[in-house]
């Protein structure tokens, strides 16, 4: 495959419509987030799809920054970021989920409940140290790189704007699992994942018009041969 501008966006398009589908796909039937499910095969099948999601998804945004970057202005660079700066969090956050924190489950089980709790907003019985921080601002890089990214998306006129206006909506609304029961985290979860499958297809359908994309050149006219 020839490497161009155009093949590169489409393949960032299509990153973006991969970790939409897995980013839902994970939500189906997750197990208790709590030391007993921790060891099982399907906890780290789950998080090693998540931390692909992220890689995806980290891609994918890319993508649709490159895109529109003259369009998009500040405001675009600016959710970029920190949409960028909550993937790359949440990558740490997948990896030792899904590969520390099992081994950890048999001989310190009361910890990674609280490591859990507080990963998804709970309240724990003991301290996590610096990865409260750290969960506390991946929420804010999520909400926060979600709603600027998505309005200037939707500014910027280029990619499918319904999917912008979700993007938005669907990180913001969030912050109302605050004062709703844990189990509408994973429902809450399925509009974000909608919103990336729908910006990345707009991305891949729309790459031929990305700016600076090669284009075929004429052919050279060729001398005519001496008589």
């Amino acid at each position: 495959m020839t490497i161009t501008t155009t093949n590169l966006i489409r393949a960032a398009g299509l990153c973006a419509v991969a970790a939409g589908l897995i980013f839902i796909a994970v939500q189906v039937n997750h197990p208790p987030m709590d030391a007993s499910s921790a060891t099982s095969t399907e906890w780290e099948i789950r998080f090693t799809a998540k931390l692909l999601m992220c890689g995806l998804a980290l891609a994918g945004i890319t993508g649709m920054y490159l895109r529109q970057v003259r369009e998009i202005g500040v405001l675009g660079l600016v959710g970029y970021l920190l949409l960028s700066a909550f993937y790359l969090l949440e990558a740490g956050v997948e990896f030792m989920g899904g590969y520390l924190l099992p081994t950890l489950a048999d001989i310190s089980p009361r910890y990674v409940n609280d490591v859990l709790a507080a990963s998804t907003g709970g309240s724990t019985s003991g301290d996590v140290g610096m990865l409260q921080t750290m969960f506390s601002l991946a929420g804010v890089f999520y909400i926060g790189g979600g709603l600027v990214f998505g309005v200037a998306l939707f500014r910027a006129r280029v990619l499918a704007r319904w999917a912008a206006i979700l993007l938005a909506v669907s990180t913001v609304s969030t912050l109302a699992l605050a004062a709703l029961p844990e189990s509408f985290n994973r429902p809450l979860a399925v509009p974000m994942g909608i919103a990336m499958i729908g910006l990345g297809f707009s991305l891949y359908r729309r790459s031929e018009a990305a700016p600076g994309a090669p284009r075929a050149m004429p052919p050279v006219p060729q001398p005519a041969p001496a008589q």
